[in-house]
């Protein structure tokens, strides 16, 4: 498969996720603590895992479903993407626990927040950050975020009720 090259210089693209990630670090940091160090490491790394994992399943070859920044292939603004997704999943769980949202409003939380997801993904691919081809919609992704913050949920509650105990 060839390279597909969108653009060749560092510019709106690159400057959002640099932006995104210094203002999303702030607010993780002046955010008052409501997690111990582990947990809240763990509530980072679900954005990160869950970018790196879905966006390497749904933009790589054979699949190809949209190309991330600037090229076809991995780029180290490409690993920023996915690093960016932290914050968005921190502000998420500290939400979430700040609420103290019930187990029978969590799917309404749930769909606000894939409604921002997808609005935030959308502003992502006005700014040249993602690449839709080959017939992929934005909606695909709605329908993902709700599966990926529902498993979220679990793991908040997981974590909340058995997270501090060793096994």
């Amino acid at each position: 498969m060839s390279e597909i090259r969108y653009d060749y210089s560092f510019n709106l693209n690159e400057w959002f996720i640099v932006i995104a990630l210094i203002v999303g670090t702030l607010m993780v940091l002046w955010l008052p603590r409501r997690f111990s160090k582990k947990t809240a490491c763990v509530y980072l790394m679900c954005g990160v895992f869950n970018g790196f994992f879905f966006d390497h399943t749904l933009s790589v070859f054979p699949v190809s479903f949209y190309d991330i920044n600037d090229t076809s292939r991995f780029e180290v603004m490409d690993f920023f993407s996915h690093v960016m997704y932290a914050p968005y999943s921190y502000l998420f769980f500290y939400l979430y626990d700040f609420f103290r949202v019930k187990t029978s409003n969590a799917m309404l939380y749930i769909l606000v927040w894939a409604f921002v997801s997808t609005g935030f993904e959308r502003l992502c691919v006005l700014v040249g950050i993602f690449h839709y081809q080959q017939g992929y919609s934005i909606y695909y992704s709605f329908c993902i975020y709700l599966v990926v913050l529902s498993l979220w949920v679990t793991i908040y509650h997981v974590l909340k009720n058995h997270g501090d105990q060793r096994f």
